[in-house]
């Protein structure tokens, strides 16, 4: 047992007195406390990261086989070919679910047993850094707790929010177009549950502390399993209040702080990411005062990024790169491309005109892609994500297709690895996949476009024979390793956007003993270009860059000469 000093019992105390104001009482404290106390302390490593750091983020079951646990098949996979480049492996839900692909928790403390057991993930973080999700603020209807709730009996029968279905909720912020509230026969009656995303998965109460004490023990459990990245899935609409949003309430914002201080007590290194899908503002203020999340997701890259590939205007995304804080200590960005979620369109807000967004929507279903939509509070419908694999939104341009794809594709993970933070990739970004229109035949949804699940065999064919596929996996694999030796990358090195003309994207990056200057052409056509001299070394062809000329989708890494 282990026994928190008395400043640590006082600052969670503070947290809770702020989360559950006058309802507040201390044996909530005690019951936290209780809980803190069963867990070991692990000794800090000395730092959370540094330009190493690369993640993959992947399902369990990704990469299969007919012969045994997908867990083991996919830890194989990336032990024989990515061992090098990863040091974190994100394994999306892993847990016993019953849909939205794991975001539907059935149980929370156990291991779906078609992925595998405790045992692989163990075995996984005896190679590489675990991140996990903590899928907050619901829980599937199939789970214990919810059929407590209907029985009105045992642990969850109050873990979750009623409504009387005439209350006004119009403020309430919708990601989706389903109801809001769900109604579900329990033993007192037809009650209305709040759903947020949607009738399976059914919000929980967090204005109930023993659901705060319970989610904080399956919090330093996991903590405790090995991971070291604590995702909180969907933090943004974790507390409810009728007559607001219900989005980024503060009592939200200080449950992320609580998480922290907890986690850190019992090991200094754990990292806590917040997922918050929104316009760039409320995203980056899950920072907090350098007390809340150590990482935010930058929600608002993968959509500026595919404007600029597809007008060759560095415009928009240099703008905001631009206006992105200097981040020191333990605060930096989660960098990524594609995940396995949709391309967010809300993100866009405030940084892209509606006839520019408009456009990408409209290139995007030119392309194959398909789009959800979010209900607003007028009753209209906008659209929310676009739902196409990266490398096939990068087939052309606003002008159409062309041969380029490749190019294109490759210049997308390069600005995305250039900039300020740690850079992650999607399973199906390193392996170049094409849109999965089988899989949403066969789901009906649109989500699983990008979310293949590739039989072993079959991806080694495609990786070892002479594919767009093959040549983009090797050409990141080269990537990753170069970018991993330069101290300019680190996720805290000094960032300056700079600017060679609206065709280019420029960035400077600077440690203590290094300089890096990122150059990549954003144009299909051949861009002039005038670098300051002293930087004439690309580390990327490992040779001296003399021209004044980008050829289409160049990239490079320049430092000073040799």
């Amino acid at each position: 047992m282990i026994h928190p000093d008395r400043s640590f019992i006082e600052k969670i105390e503070s947290r809770l007195k702020f989360i559950y104001k006058d309802k507040y009482k201390k044996s909530i404290l005690t019951d936290l406390i209780r809980v803190i106390s069963s867990y070991r302390i692990t000794a800090s490593k000395g730092q959370k990261w540094d330009e190493k750091d690369v993640v993959l983020i992947t399902y369990g079951d990704s990469i299969k086989t007919d012969n045994e646990a997908p867990l083991q098949t996919l830890r194989t996979f990336l032990n024989e070919n990515l061992r090098e480049q990863l040091t974190v492996v994100h394994i999306l839900p892993f847990f016993p679910y019953s849909s939205d692909d794991g975001f539907s928790v059935i149980d929370f403390r156990e291991v779906n047993p078609e992925l595998g057991d405790w045992q692989d993930i163990e075995d996984l973080t005896n190679d590489y850094d675990l991140m996990a999700d903590l899928v907050i603020n619901h829980a599937s209807s199939k789970s214990l707790w919810f059929k407590n709730f209907l029985k009105q009996h045992g642990k969850g029968k109050d873990y979750f929010i009623t409504e009387d279905p005439g209350t006004d909720l119009s403020l309430v912020t919708r990601p989706r177009s389903t109801p809001l509230l769900t109604p579900y026969e329990t033993a007192n009656g037809t009650q209305h549950v709040w759903t947020t995303f949607s009738a399976d998965q059914v919000d929980l109460n967090f204005s109930n502390p023993d659901l705060l004490v319970e989610m904080m023990d399956i919090l330093l459990g996991y903590i405790n399993k090995g991971a070291r990245i604590i995702r909180l899935d969907a933090i943004a609409f974790l507390w409810k209040v009728v007559g607001t949003t219900c989005l980024h309430l503060p009592e939200t914002h200080e449950v992320v702080k609580l998480m922290r201080d907890v986690a850190e007590f019992i090991n200094p290194d754990t990292i806590i990411l917040t997922e918050t899908n929104v316009p760039n503002k409320e995203n980056l203020s899950y920072f907090g005062n350098g007390d809340e999340a150590h990482m935010v997701y930058q929600f608002s890259l993968p959509p500026l990024l595919l404007h600029a590939l597809h007008t060759g205007n560095s415009g928009y995304l240099s703008t905001w790169a631009k206006s992105l804080p200097q981040l020191k200590g333990d605060k930096t960005f989660f960098n990524f491309t594609a995940s396995h979620d949709g391309i967010g369109v809300r993100p866009l807000e405030g940084l892209l005109p509606d006839d520019e967004k408009n456009s990408l929507v409209e290139n995007m279903k030119g392309f194959g892609g398909l789009v959800n939509y979010k209900s607003n509070p007028d009753g209209s419908q906008s659209p929310y994500e676009l739902n196409i694999t990266y490398f096939d939104a990068l087939k052309g341009t606003h002008k159409g297709e062309d041969h380029l794809q490749i190019e294109r594709f490759l210049a997308s993970l390069v600005c995305m690895m250039s900039l300020a933070g740690i850079p992650a990739f999607y399973i199906h970004s390193l392996t170049a996949t094409p849109n999965y229109y089988e899989g949403v035949a066969k789901t009906q949804h649109n989500r699983t476009i990008n979310r293949r699940k590739w039989q072993l065999n079959e991806l080694q064919d495609v990786l070892n024979n002479d594919t767009p596929q093959k040549k983009v996996f090797q050409s990141l694999q080269q990537l990753i390793q170069i970018r991993k030796k330069q101290s300019a990358f680190h996720p805290n090195a000094q960032q300056k956007i700079l600017d060679f003309g609206h065709a280019v994207f420029a960035i400077q990056r600077k440690s203590q003993d290094q300089t890096i200057l990122a150059i990549v052409n954003l144009c299909n056509e051949e861009t002039g270009i005038e670098l300051p001299v002293e930087f004439s070394f690309d580390i990327i062809s490992n040779s001296e860059f003399t021209s004044k000329k980008l050829k289409a989708y160049q990239c490079l890494w320049l430092t000073k000469n040799k």
